[in-house]
């Protein structure tokens, strides 16, 4: 795995875009992983550890997260800035196809550019997100993104985060204290925080949550789809999980039981459905 860095323009000037490579084989495809809100690159490093035998898998952290720069101007943390940002990654990487996979607001992106005539999207995954993003699943996320909770180890980060999750005993006390590890930076005061900028969230907290529709969107994408769904997800529900399967691309379903929004993609029984249907025939 390589730490990689990208210039990217925004109204505001360059900032420096942040990116991990796992380069795999000589002439192996390439798979984009865009991680959710909050989030960043290593969400995805146990699954690009184990398809990086196959794939060349780049996995970016978006502007205000993670190693990338922060915005002076938080109105910058919005998809107009993100679709820039990956555009150039696309570009930086030197192939005319990709496959993408999009957790929560990285799906939403991957739609944005998978729906685009001439878009380089090759095959897209959505991992729990989809052509309606509901409403209670949005109240939740507002509630807790801008917070800037201090926590004097990394454990009780770990402890934190498995806290807020449905479906935290599927996954390994040493997974989270990894994905701990990767969600972390060190505050001024010595403790630990979240690897992001707390403002990205101000657009979501302006204004009371609904639902978002984007079937116009999901409508105009043609490329061959699997949807991921946690099986109690808040933000992507099972009847428009469904009706995704039915019209736009007709995507392929498949439910990850026992967990909420998002599932990690940290063991095998999430990672495989996405690794066959990548390697699926066309």
């Amino acid at each position: 795995m390589h730490q990689r860095y990208l210039s990217c323009l925004a109204p505001s000037g360059f900032h420096r875009l942040a990116y991990r490579e796992w380069t795999g084989p000589p002439g192996a495809p390439t798979l984009i992983c865009v991680h959710g809100l909050t989030r960043n690159s290593l969400d995805f490093a146990p699954l690009a550890e184990s398809l990086s035998s196959v794939y060349r898998v780049v996995c970016p952290d978006m502007p205000g997260r993670g190693a990338s720069d922060y915005f002076a101007d938080p109105a910058l943390y919005a998809f107009p800035t993100y679709l820039a940002d990956v555009v150039a990654l696309i570009a930086r990487l030197d192939v005319e196809r990709v496959d993408w996979l999009g957790t929560s607001m990285g799906g939403i992106l991957g739609m944005m550019v998978a729906a685009q005539p001439g878009t380089p999207i090759r095959r897209l995954v959505l991992n729990d997100v989809g052509a309606v993003v509901a409403k209670p699943g949005l109240e939740r996320i507002a509630g807790y993104v801008g917070l800037d909770p201090a926590f004097d180890t990394l454990d009780a980060l770990a402890e934190a985060m498995a806290a807020g999750y449905v479906g935290a005993a599927k996954v390994p006390r040493a997974t989270w204290f990894k994905i701990a590890e990767g969600a972390s930076r060190r505050r001024p005061d010595g403790k630990f925080g979240f690897a992001y900028d707390p403002r990205i969230g101000d657009a979501l907290k302006a204004a009371p949550p609904q639902d978002v529709d984007l079937f116009a969107l999901w409508d105009r994408i043609a490329c061959p789809t699997l949807v991921l769904r946690g099986e109690v997800s808040d933000l992507l529900t099972r009847e428009v999980a469904v009706e995704m399967t039915q019209r736009g691309p007709k995507a392929k379903l498949v439910e990850i039981l026992g967990v909420g929004h998002a599932p990690w993609l940290a063991t095998m029984d999430e990672i495989a459905p996405v690794a066959d249907f990548l390697h699926a025939p066309t």
